[in-house]
This record gives C-alpha cells, structure tokens and sequence, in this order.
C-alpha cells in the first residue's frame, strides 16, 4: 500500500478484528499469534499491540464484533428467577457458539481480559435487578458489586470445572439455590 492509501481508524480496527476471527477460525485459539493476524489483516504486529496489548484483549473485542452482546435485550419476564434464567441460558449459549477452545482460552488468559469483562457483566445484572426492584422483588441496595458478578461467576466456574457447556440443570441449580437466596435474603 501506498502511504496515500494507507488504512487508519475503523477501516484499519474493522481489518485486524476481522483477521483475528478468520485466523483463529482457521488455526484455533492456541495456536493465534498476533504474527498471524497482522499477516492476515496486511498491517505489522505493532499496530495490533498498540490497540490491544494481548492476544486475548484482541479475541474479546473480535469476539464483540460478532456475537451480539448479553446485555442487549434484557428482558423483563416479571419475575427475577426468569429473567436470571433468560440471561444465564443466553450465557451458556454464548459457549456453545464461541466453542470451548476460545472460551478456555480466554479463561486461561483471564488477567488480561477481567477489565473487559467485569464491566460488561455488571450492566446486564444490574438491569435484571433493576426491573426487580421496580417490580419490588429485592431491595437494590443491599446488593454489592461481587454479589451482581457472582451469576456469571457461577456460570464461569462451571463452564471452567467441567470444560463442557453449562447443562440448564445447572443454570436451575445456580439460580434457585444460591443467586435468588442471596438476592432476596
């Protein structure tokens, strides 16, 4: 490329998100180097590092380009044990169609990526329970940050623990025995 046709901002972002998929599509999550992507995305390495220092910073913004996020449409069934259900099956969802490798992959690599992560999570959480507290299911005030994550928490320490998908009389499991007690106590 010429320095006149030299691609910068999204045009560039959109080419380097779009290499990381098709590259780890094609080589899988262990074998991903930010080499491969800059090859495949035609920019160097350090145009990459510059926008994402690691490779699994890299994979959670690629991976937010394709999927739709959880926090989109959250709903409001009217109860908060269906909305957690709703939310926690999209979830478990979300490994079925990201696959084990990426997902195991990012958990290993989960200090780089934890930032990203818990402050996505909050914000659907935050919704279920504000629909919960309007419908006056719980009093919002007594729940902490921790207590919010610990939904996906659960769902991630299953997902970690037993490398398969999070069967739903887990998701039942984690709602009914230890979310909703805590939440409601």
């Amino acid at each position: 490329m010429t320095s006149g046709s030299r691609r910068r901002g999204a045009v560039l972002e959109d080419a380097i998100l779009t290499a990381a998929w098709d590259e780890f599509a094609e080589v899988g999550y262990a074998n991903l180097t930010m080499e491969g992507v800059a090859a495949r995305a035609g920019t160097g390495k350090a145009v990459i590092y510059r926008r994402w220092p690691s490779r699994a910073q890299l994979m959670v913004a690629a991976m937010r380009r394709r999927v739709v996020p959880l926090a989109e449409d959250i709903p409001d069934t009217g109860s908060l044990r269906e909305d957690l259900l709703v939310v926690l099956r999209r979830a478990a969802g979300r490994y079925r169609e990201l696959g084990h490798d990426l997902m195991h992959g990012l958990i290993a690599e989960f200090p780089h990526v934890q930032s990203e992560i818990f402050e996505a999570e909050p914000s659907w959480t935050m919704t279920v329970l504000r629909h919960a507290a309007d419908r006056g299911e719980i009093d919002l005030s007594r729940i902490t940050p921790r207590m919010a994550r610990l939904p996906m928490d659960l769902v991630r320490h299953e997902m970690v623990v037993t490398h398969a998908p999070v069967p739903e009389s887990a998701l039942v499991e984690i709602v009914d025995d230890l979310v909703l007690p805590l939440f409601t106590r």
